[in-house]
């Protein structure tokens, strides 16, 4: 864990797919949108064979109470442990614990993937933390245990011979009174991860998440907590039992990403900016073949580091990305509330657009003519509905 960190505290995210079968009213199989194409209409739900899971933060949440997230939390230094190098001795020989190695220069990586965890005292690399980190928050929040029995270690190590074997994860199973015991224990002390993983003879299976996106919090926004935080993809087979945890999460949902848009500008319930432009991003793939497909591959691509920068203008606050021509140079900077831009006001000129407006909670729209890095996905851009003011939420 990344202790000389001042402001920020560092995090790992899910965004967990799980296999559905199509309805009877569906539309014929298609093939996915052109990832840099133009499209201006959200696929319908009937057309998705996934859902995406989300947790409803509990109302006394000190960070975003109420909103829907996607499954995550803060690293632990349980994640950075030396005794993970046991747990994991039969993969210490293949760089990255068999994790596929990244294109992006190094100097060109997120600081929180870049850093070097040696230097601060531990062995376990970043890339292998985080999704530890990543894979103990699921369990402890929505009851889902991505792991794989040991005995299947010859099985992993043989797969990192072929750079294009990717499979869907598929569930661990497990007595639900051993996985509620468990879910006890490492939600009273994240350690616990670890020492169930020893007893139960199981591996986090780190390899079935894809390296995704990077975003931090706002400067000035929910609070004075500021999370650096990695977002990964994983897929599943079919959508596994789930149980919230009755403490941050007072409930969860499945649901396909454009149910789960359509939702919230309904306003029947609240996504952070984050997953407004991820589950945007999703929408590209109806199909969770082609979803997985391009998550698997894209991932060695690397990421950027994405900071929004909120300035507000005419009553609606706009979210800079990186790559908008008003992004400063320096994000980390505060802006103020009432800073303005006389570019902004120009709306004929939209060269370089890559932001968010948000005329209220629940009334967002992507302005992007940019194109993404690293082999990304544009969101889907689909015009905001328009809301009586007056109405009840």
């Amino acid at each position: 864990m990344n202790t000389a960190l001042k402001q920020w505290k560092e995090a790992s995210t899910l965004i967990l797919t799980a296999g559905r079968r199509l309805g009877a009213d569906s539309l014929s199989p298609r093939t996915p949108l052109d990832g840099n194409g133009a499209a201006t209409r959200l696929p319908h739900s009937s057309e998705f064979d996934y859902d995406v899971l989300l947790l409803k933060r509990s109302a006394k949440s000190t960070f975003m109470p109420n909103a829907y997230v996607f499954p995550g939390g803060m690293v632990d230094s349980s994640d950075f442990s030396s005794d993970w190098l046991d747990v994991f001795k039969s993969f210490l020989n293949s760089p990255g614990f068999g994790l596929r190695s990244v294109k992006q220069p190094v100097e060109n990586r997120p600081p929180i993937f870049a850093t070097n965890r040696l230097k601060l005292g531990s062995p376990i690399p970043g890339e292998v933390a985080l999704r530890i980190c990543a894979v103990r928050e699921t369990f402890e929040e929505s009851g889902v245990l991505l792991v794989v029995p040991k005995k299947e270690e010859k099985r992993i190590l043989k797969s990192f011979q072929d750079t294009r074997f990717s499979q869907h994860h598929t569930e661990h199973k497990l007595g639900c009174d051993e996985l509620s015991k468990w879910r006890a224990l490492v939600n009273k002390n994240p350690s616990n991860f670890m020492r169930m993983c020893q007893e139960l003879e199981v591996l986090p299976n780190i390899w079935a998440l894809h390296e995704w996106a990077n975003w931090l919090t706002p400067t000035a926004k929910y609070g004075r907590t500021r999370f650096d935080t990695a977002f990964f993809m994983c897929c599943l087979q079919e959508v596994p039992s789930t149980l919230q945890d009755e403490k941050e999460i007072e409930r969860f949902q499945w649901s396909t990403p454009s149910e789960i848009l359509q939702s919230y500008q309904a306003r029947r319930l609240w996504i952070a900016p984050p997953q407004f432009y991820e589950l945007s991003r999703m929408c590209r793939f109806p199909l969770l073949d082609n979803l997985h497909s391009f998550a698997h591959q894209r991932a060695t691509e690397g990421c950027d580091q994405w900071m929004p920068v909120i300035v507000l203008q005419d009553q609606q606050h706009i979210s800079l990305l990186p790559g908008d021509k008003l992004y400063p140079a320096d994000p980390s900077k505060p802006t103020k509330d009432d800073q303005k831009d006389s570019q902004l006001e120009d709306p004929t000129d939209d060269s370089d657009l890559h932001r968010m407006v948000m005329s209220d909670p629940y009334t967002t729209t992507l302005q992007i003519t940019v194109k993404p890095k690293y082999n990304h996905l544009l969101p889907v851009v689909t015009p905001a509905l328009s809301h009586n003011p007056k109405s009840q939420l």
